[in-house]
């Protein structure tokens, strides 16, 4: 019988960032502990653009989170943007289980860290303890080639908590491994008390 697979960074997770979480702010209950929900990936799409462009974006999309995007149409028609009702504007992907772990894994340990001159992350949260991260250029993930891309696209992914307040989702985050900026974090944090 085969072993049940657990992502990496799901199983530091549960064996340490558990038991450092409870140790560090005091939750009476392992189930009070932040957790992740679910990583949305979203893309917005040119209003000019063509089939295969849409068709490129979905599968660059696709490839990145592991699973087939979905195509998001506009509601009504605006002329001053060239914008017909029902024409496909964007692609997201919601991850969830496994597949956020694993993605998320990539982001920190191989997208992230492959920007040039990366100094880190904004510590800003939404003041709900989520966090949402804007890439500029979505090639920075290895499933994508390069010779493949005609056109570059963003990328916004954000992350959803449980974590109640922005001071526990950054705390979890920062255990994860995600790399904020460091005088940022040094602004966030309260500042020790005078003895």
């Amino acid at each position: 019988m085969s072993e049940k697979y657990t992502p990496a960074l799901k199983k530091l997770y549960t064996e340490q960032i558990i038991a450092e979480l409870v140790k560090n702010r005091g939750y009476k209950n392992r189930h009070e502990v932040p957790k992740l929900v679910k990583i949305v990936l979203n893309t917005g799409i040119d209003s000019d653009a063509d089939k295969n462009q849409i068709t490129d974006v979905g599968r660059d999309l696709g490839l990145i989170a592991g699973q087939k995007p979905v195509f998001t149409k506009s509601k009504k028609a605006v002329s001053n943007f060239k914008l017909r009702q029902g024409q496909i504007v964007g692609a997201f992907v919601t991850l969830r289980g496994n597949a956020m772990w694993d993605f998320l894994y990539r982001l920190l340990a191989v997208a992230l860290p492959t920007i040039r001159d990366f100094r880190g992350v904004s510590s800003k949260l939404d003041g709900q303890g989520n966090y949402n991260l804007g890439i500029t250029d979505f090639t920075i993930f290895p499933e994508i080639t390069v010779e493949n891309v005609k056109k570059t696209m963003g990328l916004d992914i954000s992350i959803n908590t449980t974590a109640t307040n922005d001071e526990e989702g950054r705390e979890l985050l920062k255990l994860l491994g995600m790399p904020f900026r460091r005088s940022e974090t040094a602004a966030a944090a309260p500042a020790p008390k005078a003895a």
